[in-house]
């Protein structure tokens, strides 16, 4: 069965984290995906950890890997005359092109919006960046992590009484990309009906806020400013992570949290009915946040002379109850491992390697993980013959001037 995207082509020139998970996105629901790349400027997620058995090479990041699987790898200089000629066919075959730098890189390189859309009319790109293509600070330079802390995520992180935190990694790159696709899908069904194509421009800034609706509005409506509470939510109580037996020689600890009043009355069962637990107090959600401190401490004595899959165990489903995973429970969870979500592929260099999979599994459009992440410029004959309709002496010209790239170990 082919992917609804089926016959779908994306000119994915961007790079880190946005650009390159919305065109995996759009890859694996059946569209042709064409990943450039040149080694003058290599995506610096190929310089980044993980790498397949601790050594690094431009070919060994499965961190790279794996937000550029079920692509075609283009070996291009785009600053050459020859890389310019690739360019243009790229521009006249794609539907799709997916940018992420800062603005007025494109421009510089001759390949801003309009330029494009004179090679092609109907084309729909997608420029992503920090802060958007307009505003005064459109020209910041920056990652994720900087835009976590922008956007409002690291002051909500941590403990009231210690700095702001911040939440893992590239916060904001694992949330750009899903509006980031649903804006193409969009732009495309109204290609579809009109044939105009459009520029999109996406801030990842402003993609992370849509996050923090519920403290944007709050704050609007009352005046109130959310900070730092540790693990604790306003509308539940108890609420947190709380410390269970060791295993394996390895700390492991369980997040539970009470939602509503009946959700305290199992847990109270699950306790033992502790004398405690009686008090006509702790009955309502008021009650339970007067006394948290209190609450927790009984709760994590409780926890702490047990499994994880015990204290699952008992409080599921009544209470929201759950392991907190490292990557090694992760890879042995058997929910996970049912649902199939890791996809193994074959790694030219690296070899069989997890791909993660899809995050919600259609009935009639099945999400599928098509190929290892390519090597840097590993399909360039295909995609320069087959796709873009260059002759084998053309092809010869632009690798003999440097146009056209390859790394292959």
């Amino acid at each position: 069965m082919r992917g609804p995207l089926d016959g779908v082509r994306v000119w994915d020139a961007s790079w880190v984290g946005v650009g390159p998970l919305t065109a995996r996105y759009l890859a694996e629901y059946g569209a042709t995906v064409v990943r450039t790349e040149s080694t003058r400027s290599v995506d610096v997620l190929r310089h980044a950890p993980p790498f397949k058995d601790g050594v690094p090479g431009l070919n060994r990041s499965q961190f790279f890997a794996d937000y550029n699987a079920s692509k075609l790898g283009l070996g291009v200089n785009l600053s050459t005359s020859g890389g310019r000629r690739v360019a243009d066919r790229l521009t006249a075959w794609a539907d799709v092109v997916i940018e992420a730098f800062t603005p007025g890189v494109m421009d510089r390189l001759g390949l801003g919006y309009d330029r494009l859309r004179a090679v092609n009319p109907s084309l729909i790109m997608l420029s992503t960046s920090m802060n958007g293509q307009t505003g005064p600070r459109r020209g910041f330079a920056g990652f994720g992590t900087v835009l976590a802390a922008m956007s409002g995520f690291c002051e909500l992180t941590g403990w009231p009484d210690r700095d702001p935190g911040s939440p893992y990694g590239a916060y904001t790159d694992f949330i750009g990309q899903r509006f980031a696709a649903v804006a193409v899908l969009a732009a495309l069904e109204h290609r579809d009906r009109t044939g105009e194509g459009q520029h999109i421009d996406l801030s990842q800034m402003e993609t992370g806020l849509m996050f923090l609706a519920p403290e944007l509005v709050d704050h609007q409506l009352t005046g109130h400013v959310a900070t730092r509470d540790g693990n604790r939510d306003r509308a539940a109580a108890p609420h947190g992570v709380f410390p269970c037996l060791p295993e394996d020689g390895r700390e492991r600890w369980v997040a539970i949290a009470v939602t509503g009043d009946d959700q305290w009355t199992v847990l109270r069962r699950a306790l033992g009915e502790p004398a405690w637990a009686a008090d006509p107090l702790l009955a309502t959600l008021a009650g339970r946040k007067e006394r948290e401190d209190d609450l927790e401490r009984a709760l994590a004595a409780w926890t702490s002379a047990r499994t994880v899959a015990e204290v699952v165990g008992t409080l599921q489903p009544e209470v929201p109850a759950g392991p907190v995973h490292d990557a090694r429970g992760l890879q042995s969870d058997p929910q996970v491992a049912h649902r199939g979500y890791f996809r193994p592929q074959p790694h030219p260099v690296m070899g069989m390697m997890p791909y993660e999979g899809a995050q919600a599994e259609l009935s009639l459009t099945p999400y599928r993980v098509t190929k290892a992440a390519p090597l840097l410029g590993e399909d360039n004959e295909r995609v320069l013959t087959e796709l873009l309709g260059f002759e084998a002496a053309e092809v010869a010209a632009l690798v003999a001037e440097g146009a056209v790239e390859q790394v292959l170990d």
